[in-house]
């Protein structure tokens, strides 16, 4: 089986690699995408991608540093958006767990970037934690300027708003969490996702399958195959099934 992890992070976190990268290809972990959420992640995901067999990239601003963002800002990441493995912008979003940034300024750095998207021809990777009234307000707004699609990474909003994000062209990630006892509103989710738009993630190093242990792409084996459990599939078909998915949204993959 070929394993896709569509949202991992290894800039700053501490892995020992090559080590690391060894162990997630021994799992047979064949796509890592490294999401961007600042500039030099983006950049150090970058070079990266550049030097590793089945290591790609996002370049973005997660909106929890959405102050920070300028015109130089702008003007890096398309820099990084031409780069072969460069396969989405993101992730970029809202993030209304925190009070800072102001709730105005990530929708105005949110925006700005999903018109980068369109300028670039990229997908888009979105962060969204506790905004999803704001998102599904936003989004129907910018539909025209999504024309390669998006990813819900880490999908959290419930069952009962996945048809209407899924009818504006989403994707939808699932990650550790489907693997907790007590994730029923994961689990449902897992279980109403259309065929066409399920992927896998880890979110590395946060959200393993093993509570208080740091994840990694590694892992994903194990969460492809708590997700073919919920959805009545086999791994291999699922596995599958989220390589073509990828490839179809990310078209950079190959």
């Amino acid at each position: 089986m070929n394993f896709l992890d569509i949202h991992a992070h290894f800039a700053d976190e501490g892995y020992d690699l090559p080590a690391e990268w060894e162990r997630i290809r021994a799992a047979s972990v064949t796509t890592v995408v490294l999401a961007g959420d600042t500039l030099a992640h983006s950049i150090a995901h970058r070079d990266f991608a550049a030097s590793h067999d089945g290591a790609y990239f996002t370049a973005g601003i997660h909106p929890s540093d959405a102050a920070c963002f300028s015109d130089g800002t702008a003007d890096a990441l398309r820099a990084l958006f031409s780069h072969p493995k460069c396969v989405a912008v993101g992730e970029a979003g809202l993030d209304y767990h925190y009070p800072a940034p102001a709730r105005a300024v990530q929708k105005a750095v949110f925006i700005r970037q999903i018109e980068l998207a369109e300028e670039a021809d990229l997908p888009l990777q979105i962060h969204a934690r506790d905004c999803a009234a704001d998102m599904l307000a936003l989004l129907p707004d910018m539909r025209a300027h999504l024309k390669q699609g998006f990813l819900l990474h880490c999908y959290s909003q419930g069952a009962e708003m996945l048809p209407a994000f899924a009818a504006l062209g989403a994707y939808f990630s699932f990650g550790g969490v489907a693997c907790f006892k007590n994730a029923k509103k994961v689990w449902e989710s897992v279980r109403a996702c259309p065929a066409d738009r399920i992927l896998s993630e880890t979110d590395s190093p946060y959200l393993s399958p093993f509570r208080g242990e740091k994840n990694t792409p590694a892992n994903i084996p194990v969460i492809v195959a708590a997700l073919a459990r919920l959805r009545g599939k086999t791994e291999e078909a699922l596995a599958a099934n989220i390589l073509q998915n990828a490839k179809r949204l990310f078209a950079k993959i190959g």
